[in-house]
C-alpha cells in the first residue's frame, strides 16, 4: 500500500459545502417492518449518534492541535440535536430494524445532562418488545464522577478510549497533560457501578505507543475488562496520516502470541468489526480491529448520526444527509416533517447505500484519492 499522506487542514466546511444540503423524503414509502436492507442487502441494526462535537482532548489522530486549536470554532449549541430531536429520530431508526444504539462525541460526557438523553433511549422497544443495546465510547476523563449516574439512567455498557499505560506517552497521545490514573480510576468505577461489559479500545500507531502493547495486554488481562487493539485509521483530514504508522493487525497479533497463548473466537454477533481472541487459561479475550488492512464492510450494519443532524452511512463518508433540516421545517417547502416523512428519508437513505471504502482500499491496495476529503471522526464518532 502505497505511503499516502493526508495534510492537517481544517475542511469541515468544504465537507458541509458539498454534502446535501436538503433531504427530500419519498412520495411513496412502505412502513417500517424492523427489515430495511441497503442496496447490498446489509441490514440496518445499529446506529452511532454523536451528541458533541467537542472534546478535551487532543489526540493526534483525531483532533490535532495544530488544527484544534482555541481559535476553533464549534458548533454553536442551537445547531445541535436537542434530547427530544435525537429520541424522535432514534425511534424510527428502531422501527426500521436498529438494535443497538452507541452515544459518541466528541466526548459525549461533555454534553450536560447527557443523563437524561439515557433516560429517554432506554425507554425505546424494538418491534419485537425488546429493549435496546445502549452503550457510549468516552475518553475517560469524566467517568469516575458520572458513572453511577450514567447506570442509573439506563446505560449498560461503556467503551473507554486508552492508548496507553505509560504516563509520558498517554499524556503525548491526548496532547493535554491529562494522567492515565484517572481513565483507570474512571474504569474501576464503571465496573463497580455495573457498565459491563467494559471494553477498552487502544489506536495502535507504529512508533509512537506500539511498544504499549504487551503492557496494557498484561494490565487488562484477567480484570473483566476486554482490550481492543485498533489499526491507525484513514479518517477524515486532519491527523496528517501515513499508512506507514499503521501496525497491522497481524504484527499486533503475533506480539500478543509471543507472551501469551491465544485461542481464536467465533464473531459475538452479526457485523461484529473485532476479530476476537481468548487466552487460553480463560483469564478473557482481547479483539483485533483491521480497519486498515482487512475490511469489514462486507457486513456493515451501522449509521451515524452527527451532532447538528445529518445521516451517514460510512465512517469514511464525504458527506451526510440533512435530517435536522426535515425536523425543524427549514427544508424548501418549510413545513415541519411527520414521523411518516422522517422514517421514509431514512429508508431512502438507507436502501440507496452502497459504501464500502475500506474494501475498495484494500482490494486496491492504495488509499482511495476520491474527491472530497471525508468527513472528521470528531463529528460522528468512530
Amino acid at each position: 500500500m502505497a505511503d499516502k499522506v493526508i495534510p492537517i487542514a481544517d475542511l469541515r466546511r468544504f465537507e458541509a459545502s458539498t454534502s446535501p444540503v436538503h433531504l427530500r423524503p419519498m412520495v411513496q414509502a412502505l412502513p417500517a417492518s424492523g427489515w430495511l436492507p441497503d442496496a447490498l442487502g446489509r441490514p440496518l441494526r445499529d446506529l452511532r449518534i454523536s451528541v458533541t462535537d467537542r472534546c478535551n482532548f487532543r489526540c493526534s489522530y483525531c483532533m490535532p492541535k495544530q488544527v484544534f486549536d482555541k481559535n476553533y470554532e464549534f458548533l454553536p449549541h442551537s445547531d445541535l440535536l436537542s434530547f427530544e430531536e435525537i429520541t424522535r429520530l432514534a425511534r424510527i431508526f428502531v422501527a426500521h430494524g436498529v438494535q443497538k444504539i452507541r452515544l459518541t462525541g466528541g466526548e459525549p460526557l461533555l454534553r450536560r445532562h447527557i443523563e437524561a438523553l439515557i433516560e429517554m433511549l432506554s425507554e425505546l422497544r424494538t418491534p419485537e418488545g425488546q429493549a435496546l443495546d445502549l452503550t457510549l465510547t468516552t475518553n475517560g476523563s469524566l467517568l469516575a464522577r458520572k458513572a453511577n449516574s450514567l447506570r442509573a439512567a439506563g446505560l449498560q455498557r461503556i467503551t473507554i478510549s486508552l492508548d496507553g499505560l505509560d504516563d509520558a506517552v498517554f499524556q503525548r497521545m491526548n496532547d493535554v497533560g491529562f494522567p492515565v490514573s484517572d481513565v483507570l480510576q474512571g474504569i474501576e468505577a464503571a465496573q463497580a457501578a455495573g457498565l459491563g461489559p467494559i471494553k477498552v479500545n487502544m489506536v495502535v500507531k507504529r512508533g509512537v505507543n506500539d511498544e504499549q502493547i504487551l503492557p496494557m495486554a498484561r494490565h487488562f488481562k484477567g480484570s473483566g475488562v476486554t482490550l481492543r487493539f485498533i489499526e491507525y485509521m484513514d479518517v477524515g483530514a486532519t491527523n496528517g496520516w501515513r499508512m506507514n504508522e499503521v501496525l497491522p493487525s497481524r504484527e499486533i497479533l503475533s506480539r500478543l502470541r509471543e507472551v501469551f497463548e491465544l485461542l481464536p473466537l467465533s464473531a459475538a454477533a452479526p457485523g461484529e468489526t473485532a476479530e476476537r481472541w481468548a487466552y487460553a487459561d480463560g483469564q478473557g479475550e482481547i479483539g483485533l480491529i483491521s480497519s486498515v488492512t482487512q475490511a469489514f464492510c462486507g457486513d456493515c450494519n451501522r449509521a451515524r448520526l452527527s451532532t447538528e443532524g445529518k445521516l451517514y452511512t460510512c465512517l469514511f463518508a464525504h458527506g451526510g444527509h440533512d435530517l435536522r433540516s426535515l425536523l425543524r421545517g427549514q427544508a424548501a417547502d418549510r413545513t415541519p416533517a411527520t414521523d411518516q416523512d422522517l422514517s421514509a428519508a431514512i429508508a431512502q437513505v438507507w436502501s440507496s447505500r452502497i459504501d464500502r471504502y475500506s474494501q475498495l482500499r484494500t482490494n486496491e491496495s492504495t488509499l482511495l484519492d476520491d474527491g472530497p476529503r471525508r468527513v472528521e471522526m470528531h463529528y460522528i464518532g468512530g
